[in-house]
């Protein structure tokens, strides 16, 4: 009897042991965390392969993250809607709407559903609307698309509704396109080589490789949105502004275009615990020469802009952060 009492003491002994000093397996168990990116050939792609590689080479935060791609912003707002990715990245106007449940995401106008449990981490850089139409098709504007055969993103995209929103200005609808695709950047790239289509709507940062692949392989030029429409087009949408596209961005443009953007950036859920999204916040800023590597365009994401154009409420986790470093919160957000 002794002797099984000695016994259990030593295994409560042990185990009390284990518990206040872990196995250095256990002491390292990360949390597996999902971020919905984009399209492999834009920047969302690159963008969450370079965050899972900073957490995959710094155990101290404590995660390790596995990066899907997706039909981007607008099916991205869904799967944090319903809880199947835990980060997402995704245009700031889609964001306001799926958090709003307004546009596309109002109740009953389709199978988008609201996302309120939709929370802010950062802005990361302009996405430029760009617009790219073979020379032959002699394509000067966005009125010019009338009759022609256009992609306009993949359906459910959130370049499908840039696209939507830029026609609309020019008094325009899907209607009045020749033909109307709906197909990935890449194979929006294939198709305009091939002379499938005329033109090709993308909502991407500039320099994109997928738009560089095409205007080297065929002579292609960017549609110009010109100063009016532009502004009509901010005043009914305030989240877009202008921005020019220098010439010799791309082979084959040889002046400087005026286009219109609006910003990427980064969500979670509402329901993700403050340490893990302060912890992932942190990973990204204090790691920037790696996201700065993964694309040109990532070379914009930075501190003292990760505030800009904020449109839906921050995560708890990601204002303690920012707060942290002195960054200025929105009023309101």
């Amino acid at each position: 009897m002794k002797k099984i009492i000695i016994i259990i003491t030593c295994l409560v002994f042990t185990l009390a042991l284990f518990q206040l000093n872990p196995s250095p397996a256990m002491a390292g168990k990360k949390r597996l965390v999902t971020i919905a990116s984009g399209w492999v050939t834009g920047c969302y792609y690159p963008l969450g392969g370079s965050i899972s590689r900073i957490l995959f080479k710094h155990p101290e935060y404590g995660l390790r993250a596995t990066v899907e791609s997706s039909g981007a912003s607008v099916a991205n707002a869904n799967l944090i809607a319903n809880k199947d990715a835990d980060f997402a990245i995704l245009q700031n106007d889609i964001a306001y709407y799926a958090y709003n449940g307004i546009k596309m995401f109002a109740p009953g106008s389709g199978k988008n559903k609201p996302a309120k449990n939709m929370r802010a981490i950062c802005t990361l850089y302009p996405e430029y609307v760009q617009i790219q139409a073979l020379k032959k098709s002699n394509i000067k504007t966005p009125a010019d698309l009338r009759g022609k055969k256009v992609c306009v993103g993949p359906l459910g995209s959130g370049t499908e509704v840039n696209a939507k929103q830029i026609l609309e200005i020019y008094g325009m609808t899907f209607k009045d396109l020749g033909k109307v695709e709906r197909l990935t950047a890449r194979e929006s790239s294939d198709f305009l080589k091939d002379g499938r289509i005329d033109a090709a709507f993308y909502t991407v940062g500039v320099g994109a490789a997928v738009l560089v692949d095409t205007a080297m392989m065929t002579p292609c030029t960017i549609v110009h949105i010109d100063d009016e429409h532009a502004k009509k087009l901010i005043k009914k949408y305030p989240f877009y502004a202008q921005f020019p596209i220098k010439a010799g961005t791309y082979k084959g443009l040889d002046k400087d275009v005026k286009t219109v953007a609006i910003l990427a950036m980064l969500v979670t859920r509402a329901d993700i615990p403050e340490k893990v999204v302060y912890n992932f916040t942190k990973a990204i800023f204090e790691n920037l020469k790696t996201i700065h590597k993964a694309h040109a365009t990532l070379k914009q994401v930075t501190l003292d802009t990760a505030m800009d154009g904020m449109s839906i409420p921050l995560h708890p986790g990601a204002k303690k952060y920012f707060k942290e470093k002195g960054v200025k919160i929105p009023a309101g957000f």
